[in-house]
């Protein structure tokens, strides 16, 4: 029986996943590496720990599966966007890589809006230039430190450095070289607009691929090291959350996915590119050959649940749990008795792109409870994943089905409110495995066992619970949805002159 490996290099460790040909996940194991904050908003970690991490993660699933590992037909390779790997002309690492969270290039995202132009930027990339994004982090290595960039050869993305150690060869997939910011959107490879407005040379960038295509061999020594066929197929796989979508059916379009994590991200497939002219939406190239995606992201979805959880126990009171909080939450009635919610406790992204945005609960009455304010909390975090909803409406994308995943998937309660807001369908999966199941996926398509990522969906992801709206809740929502999206524009410079005050 044939067996598949996904590899996810992810902020906080390497996760390695096996399953066989119908999908069924055998095994999975994760090695944890560190995080290193040297200054305030800086963010980077070592190359050397990924490849440690990621030899790791693979010995050890594949010694948990105990299956025979000469059957294994591919690797596929997903893992954080927008990261920078800076490497000299020998492929040695020159300095730690700077994260997709990295936030200390204010001034060269500006340098880049100046030089290309927002609309260009926007049209060409699909995305503004944002602090996190690769291309905003090779002008401050220029800016900054010029030694270092003197001996500049390649910048890879995270995953794919680790590419570069399993095969010697250097390669992205479309999806994940979208995020740079110097990606064509139309023709899935690098911009010469773009290269040539930041002085940056074509040849520092690695060739640019499709999701399920085989990028190279496993290098026969890294194969002996790790127990794996020598020449075993890699496949270029997808950025994290291109790859998740994958494994979570994400491939058609009409189908979406609503994910309340710690920050919530909606993402929607698209045939072709959708822009949004403002640049509140992420615009994207799929793991899926020749396909798009959008993205709108709630940066505090269930970390405004955990805020206020943590206050209540930090006051003193019984340490509720998530769900004890939600079951008290499903006892008010719809709109928490006029108590609002705004989740913007760590700025927005979607639909304001402002950092300085304040959460806050507006129409407080002595009449109000704990359990009013976690309704109220709920509801906020599906109203701004609503935001992102509109817009997508606007730019034409069809809406048939959600599929919710992370903890909004989990709780009923969150299930019938994204259900009621949305105005569509809810349905779960019946395994839920992120970004390493999608990559795995991609590796089954591009080893030969599925025709097409459409084909490898149909056979391994299945979906489980479904909620429909409610109409009469739906009316009552839009009513609640209304006041929320009119708070925003009323005390944006209220918000605005709080964090001033708040920075001194």
């Amino acid at each position: 029986m044939p067996y598949l490996l996904g590899l996810d290099i992810g902020t906080s460790g390497a996760k390695a996943l096996l399953c066989d040909e119908r999908g069924t996940v055998l095994a999975t194991a994760v090695a944890e590496y560190p995080l290193s904050t040297p200054r305030p908003l800086w963010s980077e970690q070592d190359p050397a720990d990924w490849w440690r991490g990621a030899r790791e993660a693979i010995q050890n699933v594949l010694k948990t599966a105990g299956v025979h590992t000469a059957q294994v037909s591919g690797l596929g390779l997903t893992g954080q966007m927008h990261g920078a790997v800076f490497l000299d002309a020998s492929d040695a690492v020159i300095r730690p890589a700077l994260l997709w969270n990295d936030q200390r290039t204010a001034a060269e995202c500006a340098e880049i809006t100046e030089r290309v132009g927002a609309e260009q930027l926007i049209a060409i990339a699909g995305n503004p230039a944002l602090t996190g994004f690769q291309a905003p982090k090779i002008l401050w290595l220029r800016n900054h430190e010029p030694d270092n960039y003197a001996r500049l050869a390649r910048v890879l993305l995270p995953k794919d450095y680790i590419r570069l150690k399993l095969t010697g060869i250097a390669a992205a997939d479309a999806s994940d070289a979208a995020g740079t910011l110097l990606l064509d959107l139309r023709t899935r490879d690098w911009s010469a607009e773009i290269l040539r407005a930041l002085d940056i040379p074509r040849d520092w960038l690695p060739r640019v691929v499709e999701g399920p295509d085989v990028t190279g061999g496993l290098l026969h020594e890294v194969a002996a090291e790790l127990g794996l066929p020598g020449e075993l197929p890699v496949v270029a796989g997808g950025g994290d959350n291109a790859a998740a979508a994958v494994g979570t059916g994400i491939v058609r379009s009409g189908v979406i996915s609503s994910s309340i994590g710690t920050s919530g991200v909606l993402f929607a497939h698209a045939d072709t590119v959708a822009l949004d002219p403002q640049g509140r939406l992420h615009t994207f190239c799929h793991a899926v050959p020749g396909k798009y995606h959008l993205m709108a992201v709630t940066l505090a979805a269930g970390g405004s649940f955990q805020w206020f959880r943590n206050t209540l126990r930090q006051l003193g009171l019984p340490a509720l749990t998530y769900d004890e909080l939600a079951a008290q939450a499903a006892q008010v009635p719809i709109g928490a008795e006029g108590l609002i919610f705004l989740p913007y406790l760590s700025g927005e992204r979607t639909p304001h792109l402002d950092p300085l945005a304040r959460g806050g609960f507006v129409g407080l009455t002595t009449r109000h409870t704990v359990a009013h304010m976690a309704r109220a909390v709920m509801e906020g975090v599906v109203f701004s994943l609503r935001d992102g909803l509109e817009i997508m409406r606007t730019l034409g994308l069809p809406l048939n089905e959600v599929r919710a995943t992370g903890g909004g998937g989990r709780s009923a309660l969150w299930r019938q409110m994204q259900a009621d807001i949305y105005g569509a369908e809810v349905v779960t999966l019946l395994a839920e495995e992120g970004p390493a199941y999608g990559a795995a996926l991609l590796a089954g398509v591009g080893s030969g066992l599925f025709p097409d990522v459409g084909a490898a969906v149909e056979e391994c992801v299945v979906s489980g619970s479904l909620t429909r709206p409610d109409a009469t809740a739906q009316a009552r929502y839009d009513e609640v949805y209304a006041v929320y999206r009119s708070l925003y524009a009323s005390i944006r410079e209220s918000l605005h002159q709080l964090s001033r005050i708040a920075q001194g």
